[in-house]
């Protein structure tokens, strides 16, 4: 049993107000999951400037990587590195520098936060009331599948701008992982999560859409779960087959949000008036931005 919460907000007026949001549906969520827990936040201008490359890392320390004009913020175990350079480039540096580390997210306009620990303390420690942008993404984990590690905790970033948190587990995942490493794509875990990551990142870096990518990530998984999965562009949701992992939409003008249950959503703006309802099994449901 683990949490899921997702915000896209339509209305730049609220993007200020993007952490406020998000931590308290990521909090209320607490009780589905407290092993760890993770966020990914797009646009936050403190932890990804506008013209800046982002990469979070877990580690313990960092270089300063003063050559590419970096500037490295220190969370915790969670490392945050911006620098205005390409993504590629960064993300080279890191590694060269940091080669036993865990590359947790990056990318233009992503930052990804995740550690074990309670949802509320980790909230709090990474101060996440203030940051802002105009998507969001949260997970608290129940770990049934995998270690309990700062790398096994969602969400799983491994595309730029990517991410993916989900809630259940896949039966054949060892199969697909299989497949893919056929294909060269390189793991850093052993979590069903990071496959199903995995095979969607390659799938959109095969030039297919999120909709596309998610009809066949159905066709192929088993297993139950319902995932989130979002890039800089947009924000979808799917179910499997028979839906038994509870997830619920809300949508107004100014934000589309997801939960696994309703009470994260509750404090959100609006939320009397919202369209409310119940994603079908294997219907993919996106928003672009």
């Amino acid at each position: 049993m683990c949490g899921i919460v997702g915000l896209h907000l339509r209305d730049p007026e609220l993007y200020p107000r993007l952490g406020e949001l998000l931590t308290g549906m990521l909090c209320e969520m607490s009780e589905r999951g407290a092993d760890s827990a993770g966020v990914a936040v797009y646009g936050d201008p403190r932890w990804s400037p506008p013209g800046h490359a982002t990469v979070t890392v877990l580690a313990a320390a960092v270089p300063s990587f003063d050559e590419l004009g970096a500037t490295v913020i220190d969370l915790g175990q969670t490392k945050v590195v911006h620098a205005p350079v390409p993504v590629g480039q960064l993300v080279a540096a890191v590694r060269s520098a940091l080669p036993d580390a865990l590359i947790a997210g990056f990318g233009a306009e992503l930052t990804v936060l995740k550690d074990v620990g309670h949802p509320r303390e980790l909230a709090a420690g990474w101060k996440l009331e203030q940051a802002q942008g105009w998507q969001g993404v949260g997970h608290t984990r129940m770990a049934t599948e995998s270690a309990v590690t700062p790398g096994g905790a969602h969400p799983y970033a491994v595309g730029p701008d990517q991410c993916l948190v989900h809630n259940g587990s896949f039966a054949n995942h060892a199969t697909i992982r299989r497949h893919l490493k056929a294909r060269g794509v390189v793991f850093d875990s052993d979590n069903d999560t990071e496959v199903g990551a995995r095979y969607v990142a390659q799938a959109l870096a095969d030039g297919r859409d999120v909709e596309s990518a998610l009809k066949s990530l159905c066709a192929e998984f088993d297993g139950f779960y319902t995932l989130l999965v979002s890039n800089r562009d947009s924000f979808a949701v799917v179910r499997d087959a028979i839906a038994c992992k509870p997830a619920v939409i809300a949508e107004t003008g100014a934000w589309v949000a997801m939960a696994s249950e309703y009470r994260a959503l509750v404090g959100l703006p609006g939320i009397e008036t919202a369209r409310i309802f119940e994603p079908e099994p294997e219907r993919i449901y996106a928003w672009t931005r």
